[in-house]
């Protein structure tokens, strides 16, 4: 009889217990363990959309696990929102919300679970969602967390840094003085060109670092090396669908969290759903002859 988890609360500490056990082995799993070398598949834009179509689907069909999985994330961030509105933190208030698109690989392993057993034909639950993290993987989801805390951190640095550069490091009293200073001021309009500068740059390296690398991680033991350098790969060979894939993901988080981060509980499962496919056509393990270098 197969065993269920019926909560995400049991699911969560079934997870937890496991990882704990398993921390010595994961941090071994680090390197990589099988070293295929993944074939590149060319990307094109309709390629884009049938990933987004997909994640959709996948969103559609397995909506409460999947609602369920990113609430807290909204949550999280109308928590932030509301202390930045009434703190000296308000001009880091839009860095941190930009940083969903730093953080999005490792907040979505979960749904790349999902889509991955969904496309197997299995209706995943909340134990596999969880199940994500399994002990031969555990390492190298760690240290890709590490790895996009650090940058999401620099990232903050710098915002901070542009701010107190721009704008002397004054902080208006209100919401809406701050949003007139920004937006009518020299230091204002500076502070958004140069953030908006600064900031692409951080999602740039976050996105050639990880657009693959995260379902990759997931999809089978590479690790952590040959998941990057994949992902970098992929990213060389189709510039312009990756750099349209990042707009994509950033025009999608904005409105997700124009809408007072609600939003996000649609946005960010289908991106993460979408991401998983858009791996799925961007590498291949297993080529076929004709796509095989010849000698």
């Amino acid at each position: 009889m197969s065993k269920t988890i019926g909560n995400p609360i049991s699911a969560a500490a079934s997870a937890l217990g496991r990882s704990a056990q398993s921390v010595e082995a994961g941090i071994e799993t680090i390197g990589s363990h099988d070293l295929a070398q993944p074939t590149i598949n060319p990307l094109t834009m309709p390629d884009l959309g049938r990933a987004l179509k997909l994640g959709f689907q996948d969103f559609t069909a397995m909506r409460t696990d999947v609602m369920f999985m990113v609430v807290a994330y909204p949550l999280i961030g109308l928590l932030i929102a509301g202390l930045a509105f009434q703190t000296s933190l308000a001009p880091l208030l839009l860095p941190v919300s930009a940083g969903f698109a730093i953080l999005g690989p490792i907040v979505c392993v979960g749904l790349y679970e999902m889509s991955k057993r969904r496309e197997r034909g299995t209706t995943p639950s909340w134990g596999q969602a969880f199940g994500a993290v399994r002990p031969e993987i555990i390492g190298p989801l760690l240290a890709m967390a590490a790895y996009l805390l650090m940058l999401f951190t620099a990232w903050l640095f710098a915002a901070d840094l542009i701010h107190q550069v721009a704008m002397g490091g004054a902080v208006p009293a209100t919401l809406g003085a701050f949003i007139v200073d920004v937006t009518t001021t020299t230091g204002g309009i500076t502070m958004l060109v140069l953030g908006t500068l600064v900031g692409f740059v951080f999602a740039l390296i976050a996105l050639v670092t990880t657009v693959v690398a995260a379902p990759m991680l997931v999809d089978r033991p590479v690790g952590l090396p040959l998941a990057v350098s994949t992902s970098v790969r992929v990213a060389r060979a189709n510039t312009l669908p990756i750099l349209a894939w990042g707009a994509i993901v950033a025009v999608l988080l904005a409105i997700g969290i124009a809408t007072a981060f609600i939003g996000l509980i649609v946005v960010l499962p289908v991106l993460g759903h979408a991401t998983w496919h858009l791996y799925r056509a961007a590498v291949s393990f297993d080529p076929a002859p004709e796509n095989r270098a010849q000698p």
